[in-house]
């Protein structure tokens, strides 16, 4: 997510490093670099020389502080200005006491909008409220049927019937009170384009039904269009927020950071896969963070934690014991790569500061993942259980069976030999304390080819200072060691 911007940014912040004091001139120098990340970004261009114009007018301003490096300075005032043009978000979706909650959904055709409808669904049922789908896209084929099958996936009831879309939102409200339902999700019909017949029937759905919100849907990778998308929405219909859809693809940033400024419309949710749990809220301080590649240490734990939840206790525990004795298997790593498709490799990268640097440009990390499971899933039982056994005949029949040469089989040997080291000390470590490690670890070039081979891993007792007792005694016995 980003990776334009964010190489960008960290290329125009890296210049201003090591300068001994802020000049309007060094400034001046560094923000045009800024301007020209976020303008191939496609921000919109008022909104980008805004930004940069407050930028400029702050650090200019600014005093340099005793043991700061300068540069520091300026990526706080560019990262308070990017939470300014994305925020503030109120998170919350209003619940009544006396009816249902409505959100109205609208957008283009082809936004992901029947989609979002049934992760919004989701993400509401997981929160404790019982929402209703409602099948108001009566134009497009195989709309209604495709929401169908959605809330059948996710347990969500779906109201729908063959009349009119205002008619169908009307009747779906009652519905709701007889079902006992406190949230209704109307998913509108879209259009190819803005036209005057949708807005006059998004309009009339508006005024019979009034609903509580209206949410745009939004594709994020039509770049800054997706601003001026927003600004005719909103002029014709008073849009409460926009969810921004398909940020796990080639997102460029000019969506996030363009709708909020030019419309005042801020971004409540993102949808970050195609699957249905694949929908987050929007905090601008962690997107800030992530595009200046600060990363979101808090999403890694929520993530792991979501998944957590999924793993039984006991095979968490039989997990921890084996971590603990060093029986770290292939087999275990194996089982890794399921979690790792949940969390999604890329939005994982990207949210671990100074992991995306590490991927070079183009690769896709999933590629390589399949890559190894394609490896494992060659080899004998046996053989996962005992890779020291794999001798070079049985290298070559894994690479036959995986489509891989021989030395990428050995590499992969390697490399799974220096991580099951790892993970028998990571195992030793708390959840912050591992973390803290993979952070280290990737801003230390651990993640690229033979990366691991040049770094020392220390433990917690190493990291720890030693007492001057402890020391003392560390002494005694090797004065001892040598008389002997």
């Amino acid at each position: 997510m980003f990776e334009g911007i964010t190489r960008g940014l960290s290329e125009a912040l890296r210049k201003l490093r090591g300068r001994g004091r802020l000049t309007p001139e060094n400034i001046r120098e560094g923000l045009r670099e800024v301007r020209r990340a976020f303008l191939e970004a496609d921000v919109n261009f008022h909104v980008v020389n805004d930004f940069i114009a407050r930028v400029e007018a702050k650090a200019t301003g600014q005093e340099v502080l005793a043991r700061v490096d300068p540069a520091e300075q300026i990526i706080k005032i560019v990262y308070d200005e990017l939470v300014a043009l994305m925020g503030p978000v109120d998170p919350r979706i209003p619940q009544r006491s006396d009816r249902p909650v409505v959100l109205m959904l609208c957008g283009l055709q082809g936004s992901g909008k029947t989609t979002t409808a049934a992760k919004l669904a989701l993400t509401l049922k997981e929160r404790g409220r019982k929402p209703l789908l409602v099948a108001a896209d009566l134009q497009r084929p195989g709309a209604v049927e495709q929401l169908q099958t959605l809330g059948r996936q996710i347990d969500v009831p779906v109201y729908s019937e063959s009349t009119s879309p205002v008619d169908v939102c009307r009747h779906a409200v009652q519905a709701a009170k007889r079902q006992l339902c406190d949230t209704v999700i109307l998913d509108t019909a879209g259009r190819l384009q803005i036209d005057q017949q949708l807005m006059r029937e998004l309009q009339q759905i508006d005024n019979l039904v009034q609903p509580d919100e209206v949410y745009l849907v939004v594709d994020a990778m039509i770049g800054q269009e997706a601003a001026n998308v927003a600004k005719a929405f909103n002029d014709a219909l008073e849009l409460n927020a926009c969810i921004l859809t398909k940020l796990d693809g080639d997102t460029r940033g000019g969506a996030a950071l363009s709708i909020k400024a030019v419309t005042g419309v801020p971004i409540k949710f993102i949808g970050v896969g195609e699957k249905l749990d694949k929908l987050e809220d929007f905090v601008p301080e962690r997107m800030a963070g992530r595009i200046l590649g600060q990363g979101d240490l808090m999403g890694v734990v929520e993530k792991i934690a979501a998944i957590q939840k999924q793993i039984s206790e006991e095979e968490l525990k039989k997990q921890q014991e084996a971590l603990a004795k060093g029986d770290f298997t292939l087999d275990m790593f194996r089982k890794q790569f399921s979690l790792l498709a949940q969390v999604g490799m890329k939005d994982l990268l990207s949210r671990i500061p100074g992991m995306a640097d590490m991927i070079p440009e183009g690769e896709d990390p999933e590629v390589a993942l399949r890559r190894v499971q394609g490896i494992i899933d060659s080899m004998t039982r046996q053989e996962r259980a005992n890779p020291d056994i794999i001798d070079q005949s049985r290298r070559r029949r894994i690479a036959r069976g995986a489509g891989v040469e021989v030395q990428e089989v050995g590499q992969f040997l390697k490399q799974f030999e220096q991580v099951r080291h790892l993970m028998r000390q990571m195992s030793q470590l708390s959840l912050w304390q591992r973390l803290k490690m993979v952070t280290g670890l990737g801003q230390m070039g651990a993640f690229l080819p033979g990366g691991l081979d040049k770094i020392q891993i220390k433990t917690p007792d190493a990291q720890r200072r030693k007492s001057a007792r402890e020391r003392a005694e560390e002494r005694r016995r090797r004065n001892k060691k040598r008389r002997r």
